[in-house]
């Protein structure tokens, strides 16, 4: 039986349908805004698996090109492997219903949104989001749920909800709110310097639409929910639970602050590795040694988090709005076109920029549309980073982590018309322990400033952690740049972008419902304190870009020319612009509007190619020396070209100061001279001089 219900927003209806489609999941959703739609599925495994620490769940958001009336590109006409954008659209799915599954479920769940229409007006992925929570809400899968998203931006004053393409192009600010009725849990966005009031009441009116859509889904719950299966709660316990904690607490409460990740590591893993040994014959069964590992990370928990709570001191000895050391250094690498260091405590970003041409670009064909991007930012998170073996690639943490450095820094990028270079910016994580993403921010800066990118402000980003205690958060901690425990033992991890005088990027997960106003409010004001110190140290290396850009980058020279000269520099059959680019070694590219583009290899390759492009389009000025070419000896003279199709007469009695007997005494076919117009007369006729060498070197 087919089951539906709709909420109206604006003009248009948001339909959730189940009961027609794909009958055969634990839970199926049809959603559908205008002419895009998404059929979103979760299956749950046949068998439960008791004693699990962790929610198995997985999210494989995908696009099909059909949805769009579009045909793959490329050899292979069939949707292949997934893109960079569908990995983050599945981030975006995952990481605010992860936390409502129960871990006693023990079952292996995976959700499908799968994209089938897309009117190219409203985007996709807040569909795939509501439709994919209303989709475990009615199936057999307990889920403490459900949840929503909305996309809020800011355009000409103005919140507006759900935004189309058109309006976010224009947009000062697009964040992705994602929570519960209770609260958000999850915002992420790019913003154009917007005030931290502008983020707050963008967060409060996210908030009425998610607390909307919680509610059409309990209404399709009511009709269409299912009965939801068991939990399979551990039912054992540790033995020997008080013994342990008697003889660990005292020693955990020593190691937990011990300065240094791999020391203090080092120190908790001995306290464990003593207490694992004296009760070795416990622990050979796997359940009990999964209770004793949970114990130590109990004990870690209850310790940092009141020791931060109570004495508002740190696991490294920092207060809460500390700021680890910071050092900058730029031009470390002696080849590429910029290169910078930044190392936060022991946080480390080497980051590497280069300049490419148009031909560069990073070229995007999907069911958004065929598009470009001159700005691009690769994120490398290598096993070594963190002390460990493994395998090196590119994850869905590498594709989320630089997409949010990238969306951080691009509204400070210049324009195509500003700077005609594609930038490429690849951040290689050394070192981590705490938000290696805005230490890409910071590094990505300093390198493009290095490499003479002209930015339009300096980026710098923090990452900021939550603390609470109560049901009301009667007590509660902010800490500014916080460490992989903090973020890991805390109850929210934001990471905020931008310059002196707003944030570009922000992304934020909420472990904990509900957080007020007031926190948000004191966490923003403490982010840009910390935000506006990184940016005073990296400008004490750097503030302004290089006025040079490094000999190895290739130059791109940009001239306007007269509209009806175009046919003249491309030639017959391209004729003419074919050969400038295989004298000189370069590229050019022509615009309708007269805007001719030259990319050379060097920077002598590009003023020869502007120099002989000028010589095609511009008119003859009389008093102007040319290098002529001898086309035509005649008695009375030689006709002279000196730019391409253009000749002029130098008379016999100017080929010399002194008299001339024959022209061939002074001159030959062929040969290359320098000469001066000295007139165009009534009836367009160049007459020249020839400029001996004695004269030539006196000019």
């Amino acid at each position: 039986m087919v089951h539906r219900v709709s909420y109206k927003i604006g003009d248009q209806e948001l339909i959730l349908e189940t009961g027609r489609i794909a009958k055969q999941a634990n839970g199926a959703v049809y959603a559908q805004l205008g002419g895009s739609a998404v059929i979103a599925t979760v299956c749950a495994s046949g068998n439960a698996q008791e004693g699990l620490d962790f929610v198995p769940v997985t999210v494989d958001y995908n696009e099909k090109y059909y949805a769009a009336g579009k045909i793959p590109g490329g050899f292979i006409k069939r949707e292949g492997r997934p893109k960079d954008k569908e990995i983050l659209v599945s981030r975006l799915i995952d990481r605010p219903m992860r936390p409502l599954f129960e871990v006693a479920f023990g079952r292996e769940i995976q959700i499908v949104p799968t994209c089938v229409s897309s009117d190219q007006v409203n985007p996709p992925d807040i569909l795939a989001v509501i439709a994919s929570s209303a989709a475990v809400v009615i199936s057999d899968i307990p889920f403490n749920g459900p949840v929503a998203g909305v996309r809020v931006a800011f355009v000409d004053g103005e919140y507006v909800l759900n935004p189309t393409y058109a309006q976010i192009e224009k947009a000062q600010l697009e964040i992705v709110v994602a929570g519960t009725a209770d609260g958000f849990t999850m915002v992420e966005g790019v913003d154009n310097e917007v005030s931290e009031d502008v983020m707050l009441g963008a967060l409060a009116k996210a908030q009425e639409f998610i607390t909307a859509m919680c509610h059409l889904q309990d209404e399709l719950r009511k009709v269409a929910g299912k009965e939801k299966l068991p939990l399979c709660p551990v039912s054992a316990v540790l033995e020997n639970k008080d013994a342990m904690l008697q003889e660990a607490m005292p020693r955990m409460e020593e190691a937990c602050f011990v300065k240094g990740k791999h020391l203090r590591h080092d120190a908790i893993s001995a306290v464990k590795a003593d207490l694992a040994e004296k009760y070795a014959t416990q622990l050979e069964d796997d359940m009990q040694k999964k209770l004793f590992n949970a114990l130590f990370e109990d004990m870690e928990y209850n310790i940092l988090r009141k020791s931060i709570l109570d004495k508002g001191v740190r696991v490294d000895g920092r207060g809460t709005e500390d700021i680890r050391p910071i050092t900058c250094e730029i031009g470390v690498l002696p080849r590429p076109h910029g290169s910078a260091i930044f190392t936060r405590g022991e946080t480390q970003s080497l980051a590497v920029a280069t300049l490419g041409t148009v031909l560069d670009e990073q070229v995007y064909d999907d069911i958004d549309g065929d598009r470009r991007e001159h700005f691009i930012l690769h994120y490398n998170f290598p096993p070594y980073s963190v002390g460990e073996v493994g395998r090196m690639g590119t994850g869905r943490r590498e594709i989320g982590h630089g997409n949010l450095a990238r969306r951080s820094l691009e509204p400070m990028v210049p324009s195509r018309e500003e700077f005609p270079y594609t930038v490429r910016v690849v951040s290689e994580i050394m070192e981590s322990n705490g938000s290696s993403s805005m230490a890409s921010v910071c590094g990505g800066t300093l390198c493009m400033l290095a490499a003479g990118v002209p930015m339009k402000k300096p980026v710098a980003g923090i990452a900021m952690g939550l603390i609470t205690e109560g049901d009301k958060y009667e007590k509660y901690a902010i800490l500014s740049d916080i460490l992989g425990e903090e973020d890991h033992l805390g109850d929210m991890d934001f990471k905020v972008a931008g310059t002196v005088d707003g944030i570009t990027g922000f992304q934020m997960d909420i472990k904990i419902a509900g957080v007020t106003t007031e926190i948000m409010q004191k966490a923003l004001d403490q982010a840009k304190r910390g935000r506006l110190h990184i940016l005073g140290i990296m400008n004490e290396t750097i503030s302004k870009p290089a006025e040079k850009i490094s000999d190895y980058a290739p130059k791109i020279e940009t001239m306007k020319i007269d509209v009806d000269k175009i046919g003249a520099l491309i030639g017959p059959g391209g004729k003419t612009i074919k050969s400038i680019c295989a004298s000189y070694d370069v590229k050019i590219d022509t615009a309708d509007d007269g805007t001719v583009t030259i990319y050379g290899k060097t920077g002598k390759a590009s003023d020869d190619a502007k120099a002989a492009i000028k010589a095609i389009v511009d008119d003859p000025e009389v008093g102007t020396i040319y290098q002529g070419t001898v086309k035509r000896i005649m008695e009375f003279g030689a006709f002279i070209e000196i730019l391409p199709g253009k000749e002029g007469l130098c008379h016999i009695s100017k080929l010399s100061r002194k008299r001339v007997e024959k022209v061939t005494d002074v001159i030959s076919e062929g040969q290359q001279i320098p000469v001066k117009l000295i007139e165009i007369d009534k009836m367009g006729r160049l007459n020249l001089s020839y400029i001996d060498a004695l004269e030539a070197e006196s000019k």
